[in-house]
């Protein structure tokens, strides 16, 4: 299996985010989660199945390790990849967010209510079970996930991704984080996916 590599930020710092803020999420802490995986992975390959328990066994925590790690890359590239615009949606992404929240500024305060009741993440997710757009909080990558949902946002809610610039001031950072979205990325998403036929039929 090929070895995962670390993706690199489209930018250097944004607009109330330093460049410290983001370097020491990014190649400190995102950067080790793809180090882990890599390493579980081929520890997995050698470990021996024959042992699997689920009181205790080397390749059962290398599984439930996998899971918190891999899903830790996951959240991360998503994260940063949807920040470096304007904040302004428009297309799909806009749409939904009216239908489903009824305005943008509705929707707004509902993931910044999320975000500060949130241990770890906020993921504004497309429900393929009823096609409706939700805000949902994972308290860590791999403990309140909603399977059968599209992430469309994804917010990192943790202390390392603000306190170097905001200390304990996660509403402030929340705002910044909503002024830098990128929403071209939830709108490709969303084109993708076929989420616009998908919510039609559901």
């Amino acid at each position: 299996m090929q070895e995962l590599q670390v993706k690199p930020l489209k930018y250097e710092a944004l607009n109330g985010l330093s460049s410290t803020q983001l370097k020491e999420h990014h190649d400190v802490l995102y950067a080790g989660y793809v180090k882990k995986l890599n390493e579980i992975r081929a520890k997995l390959a050698a470990a021996d199945k024959s042992e699997a328990n689920a009181s205790y066994s080397l390749y059962g925590e290398l599984k439930r390790e996998e899971t918190f790690t891999a899903n830790g890359i996951r959240l991360h590239e998503a994260y940063f990849d949807n920040m470096g615009g304007d904040g302004i949606p428009d297309g799909a992404i806009q749409a939904m967010i009216n239908e489903d929240f009824g305005s943008l500024d509705a929707w707004k305060e509902d993931i910044t209510a999320a975000g500060i009741a949130a241990r770890g993440w906020v993921i504004t997710a497309f429900d393929l079970t009823d096609g409706h757009v939700y805000n949902y909080l994972c308290d860590t990558h791999n403990l309140g996930c909603i399977w059968n949902c599209v992430p469309l946002i994804v917010l990192d809610v943790y202390e390392h991704a603000y306190f170097i610039d905001y200390a304990t001031a996660r509403k402030k950072y929340i705002e910044v984080f909503l002024q830098n979205l990128d929403f071209t990325i939830a709108n490709e998403a969303i084109a993708r996916n076929n989420l616009i036929r998908l919510r039609t039929r559901v």
